[in-house]
């Protein structure tokens, strides 16, 4: 079975049910705990990379030493068209990467299921044709991008945030919410943190459970069509 490198970047910002989605397509995973000092590998080679989200900038390389690396393997698999999955922080840095703007504390924070917008450019996507037009999917970010690179796909949108979803080239997505994340999840986040911004965790979790299951058959298609995508360049 081909393997992911899967870069971590906190001790609750695992793969989450993707890993289990993804192994359904045929697709591994070789996690590597970043934010914990696990070496990441010089050179990416013909593996497909999938970059997790957490709680920095994508080139916060102070607080976070391990981002240097993570972004020269983001720039790796673009030269070579090897697949890429960026979510949240991950989709912040392929967008850098790529040419796009990221801005710290930028435009309103999203919190929680939240609904999303396919754009029509996702029609011809590999892994978002044939999706519901609005999907939900668990935000939980107050850092945004701000400009696509030249010639991304534009995919979806949300009321709060626009660039939600993207392709750069043919192989590399960047999303900006967590398809691998369960509403469950939610019940452990930071209560001093959503309460700064006015949020409350109960009512986020209760919210995210009536969604759950829809959103779930929603990102496992998204998952395994990686994983097929992935499989084929491999092969």
């Amino acid at each position: 079975m081909t393997a992911a490198l899967v870069v971590q970047h906190g001790p609750g910002g695992g793969p989450g049910r993707w890993e289990g989605w993804l192994a359904e397509g045929g697709l591994g995973v070789e996690v590597v705990a970043a934010y914990d000092g696990a070496p990441l590998p010089e050179r990416l080679g013909p593996r497909p990379l999938i970059v997790l989200g957490g709680g920095y900038l994508p080139d916060d390389d102070e607080r976070a030493p391990w981002l240097a690396p993570t972004r020269e393997l983001v720039r790796q698999a673009l030269d070579a068209g090897t697949p890429v999955f960026g979510i949240c922080l991950g989709g912040q840095m392929l967008a850098q990467v790529a040419g796009g703007e990221v801005r710290g504390e930028h435009g309103r924070p999203e919190f929680g299921s939240t609904e999303l917008r396919l754009r029509q450019e996702a029609a011809d996507d590999p892994l978002f044709t044939g999706l519901p037009e609005h999907p939900t999917a668990i935000e939980n970010h107050v850092d945004a991008i701000v400009e696509l690179p030249d010639g991304a796909q534009w995919l979806a949108e949300s009321e709060n945030c626009p660039y939600q979803a993207f392709r750069v080239g043919a192989n590399a997505w960047g999303v900006q919410f967590h398809p691998e994340t369960t509403a469950d999840r939610i019940s452990g986040w930071n209560v001093e943190r959503l309460d700064r911004h006015g949020v409350d965790r109960d009512e986020l979790h209760r919210a995210a459970l009536r969604h759950d299951a829809a959103a779930a058959g929603v990102w496992r298609r998204v998952a395994l069509r990686f994983a097929a995508v992935a499989s084929a360049t491999a092969a």
